[in-house]
This record gives C-alpha cells, sequence and structure tokens, in this order.
C-alpha cells in the first residue's frame, strides 16, 4: 500500500511539473506581441545619422537585427529589394564589380525561379543573397508554421540550386512584430532593416535619376544601410556616379558580413 502511495505521489509530481512547464512556455509566448511594426526613419541634416523608429528599433535590437551601424566610422551598407527582375540586375552587378563594391540582394522566390543565373552570378561576385520570403506576404499576418516556412522554403530552395546558405532577411515591406522577429531569430537569421531611402519602389515614377542620387547622397551618413529597389531603372542609372561621389566624401562601402555596430 505505501509502495502505491509513493508511486501516485510520483507520477502526481510529474504530471504537476508538466502542467507548470507548459504554463510557463504558454506565457512566455504570450508575451510576445504581434502588434505590426512599419519601420521609418527620419533623415538626419548635414549628413547626421537617421532618427529610426524608437519603438521598432527597441523590438529588432531585442533580436538581434541591424539597421545602422557605427556612427564614428564612414562605413556605408548597400542593399537592395530584388522581388522579381526587371531587366536591370545584370548590368546594376557589373557597376558593382567595376567600382569593387559589393551589396545584399534580398531576393523572394519568384526571383530565383525566373532569374536563377542572376542569384548565381550575384553569389559567384561575393555579393549577399538575402531571404526576403517566398511571397512577400506580411508577416505578423501569418501563423507561426506559416513564417517559418516562408522563410525556409526560400533558404532550401537557394541552397539546393546554389549551396549557398542565406543568413540575412529582410521582413517584406518593413512590417515586423515581437513574434516574427523572433521567429526569424530562431532560424538562425539576423533581420535588416535600413537607415537611408527613397520611393524607388514606385517604377511608375521614372526618368528622375538625379533626385534619386541626391536624396541618397544629401542624406548619407556614417553606418547607412542603404535600400535601393533593383526594380527600378533610375537606380542603374545613378548606380556608379552614386557610388563614385560617396567614395569621393569618404564613405567606404563595406558588405553586411562586415557590419559594425
Amino acid at each position: 500500500m505505501k509502495d502505491r502511495i509513493i508511486r501516485y505521489s510520483f507520477i502526481f509530481l510529474i504530471l504537476v511539473v508538466s502542467i507548470m512547464q507548459f504554463s510557463l512556455a504558454s506565457q512566455a509566448g504570450e508575451t510576445l506581441s504581434n502588434e505590426v511594426l512599419a519601420w521609418g526613419f527620419r533623415r538626419g541634416e548635414q549628413h547626421a545619422q537617421a532618427v529610426l523608429d524608437a519603438e521598432s528599433l527597441k523590438v529588432l535590437e531585442k533580436f538581434n537585427g541591424m539597421a545602422m551601424g557605427n556612427p564614428d566610422k564612414k562605413y556605408v551598407y548597400l542593399t537592395f529589394d530584388a522581388g522579381y527582375e526587371a531587366g536591370y540586375t545584370e548590368d546594376i552587378l557589373k557597376v558593382l564589380k567595376e567600382n569593387d563594391v559589393t551589396a545584399a540582394f534580398f531576393i523572394t522566390a519568384h526571383y530565383v525561379n525566373t532569374a536563377t543565373d542572376l542569384v548565381k552570378q550575384m553569389i559567384q561576385n561575393g555579393n549577399i543573397v538575402g531571404n526576403h520570403t517566398v511571397n512577400h506576404a506580411c508577416l505578423p499576418s501569418l501563423s507561426d508554421d506559416e513564417i517559418k516556412e516562408e522563410i525556409m522554403k526560400l533558404h532550401n530552395s537557394i541552397y539546393e540550386v546554389t549551396g549557398y546558405e542565406m543568413t540575412y532577411f529582410r521582413p517584406p515591406r518593413g512590417e515586423f512584430s515581437e513574434r516574427t522577429s523572433s521567429i526569424v531569430e530562431s532560424l538562425g537569421y539576423t533581420s535588416v532593416l535600413w537607415s537611408n531611402a527613397y520611393d524607388d519602389w514606385d517604377t511608375s515614377k521614372q526618368g528622375r535619376s538625379d533626385y534619386g542620387k541626391r536624396k541618397v547622397l544629401d542624406n548619407l551618413h556614417n553606418g547607412a544601410i542603404i535600400l535601393l529597389h533593383s526594380t527600378s531603372e533610375d537606380n542603374l542609372t545613378m548606380l556608379d556616379s552614386m557610388i563614385k561621389e560617396a567614395k569621393d566624401m569618404g564613405y567606404e562601402f563595406k558588405s553586411l558580413d562586415e557590419f559594425e555596430k
């Protein structure tokens, strides 16, 4: 009888501990907000660093993301979002190579499915290929499993085609939350936002490459992560002179692999 009581007591104790562990795990999950944060920044004056959205930055840094580098070094980081191929990337890659500059290209599944050779060329030229999800979906609107599939399906596809393993992630439209940022980090990715950009995503606004160059250069600052879209012909038109002028201003283009906070 005594042995039976001890045995049942032990089973009850295990059950209580399991329930407590499940409860704590649930509580931990509940502490992660799914409030949608939309990335934004305010340009600094006279090449001062941009002022980043404080709430979004807090979440980004909590999960070891990056948006702006060392304020004391004239390092800048060039990145492109490439949701689809519009016919300019091959020449963009040539300009980068001619100027001894590498960039990070954040691509979607559509891009790798339709422009596989260009993805291989990016890698061969020493550029970084980053994950921009399969379908460019708003991550906070998806379940945990859907987020993982959006990221890892593209991750595995790139690896199978090129042998390249992506480690940098850019949330579509700059929308994220605590919950999504936690998942991204758990998958081994570093989230990358930006501190210098202009409205180049609107492909109906072309023929203003001087405007685009001035937007980039007039607001260039130490540690800037520059966001451009490879779908803009203006960005191709201005790229060579923009890089050269930035170098003349004393800025040095670095890879995200060399990022300094």
